[in-house]
């Protein structure tokens, strides 16, 4: 089962490599991560998708609850929670194909943020689920460049990640 962690840990060089360095000791994967300043200078807030049981998931989180750059850490996936992600994709745009893409893409609320005679370079926000249906509708042949930033989650209600 895909599990989407939130965890909120010390601002410091290094504390990134030891969460990571984690899963790569007990070969875990990691699908997706992102991680930024949170409005706190000193804490980070990294988010990263693994798929696994819940024994593996509960073992992984028991693991980087001992790490000391570790605060706090929540498994969004326990309860109900926001998730998206941010793609921008350049697409081969001559012709015909140009009124197309524009269609597709307002259909899929996207944004054209650059474009040349031969290009469009789309943004797109949404769950991972609207962003491969989007790639989809395009057909792979018109896709030359594709980057995502992975999932950012947060709990919804009055459920916060903070000290």
């Amino acid at each position: 089962m895909r599990h989407i962690i939130s965890i909120l840990m010390e601002n410091e060089a290094g504390a990134l490599s030891r969460v990571v360095g984690l899963f790569s000791q007990r070969n875990f994967n990691i699908e997706s991560l992102n991680v930024a300043p949170t409005e706190d200078p000193t804490l980070s807030r990294l988010t990263l998708t693994t798929v696994g049981s819940d024994q593996v998931i509960e073992q992984i989180t028991k693991q980087l609850n001992k790490l000391l750059d570790v605060v706090k850490l929540v498994d969004l996936t326990e309860g109900q929670h926001i998730e998206r992600e941010l793609m921008l994709i350049k697409v081969k745009a001559v012709g015909a194909q140009r009124a197309e893409i524009k269609r597709t893409t307002d259909v899929f609320r996207g944004q054209i943020v650059d474009m040349t005679s031969t290009t469009y370079t789309i943004q797109m926000t949404g769950e991972g689920d609207k962003l491969d249906a989007f790639i989809q509708a395009l057909g792979l042949n018109t896709v030359l460049e594709v980057v995502r930033t992975g999932v950012s989650g947060i709990s919804r209600g009055e459920k916060v990640l903070s000290l």
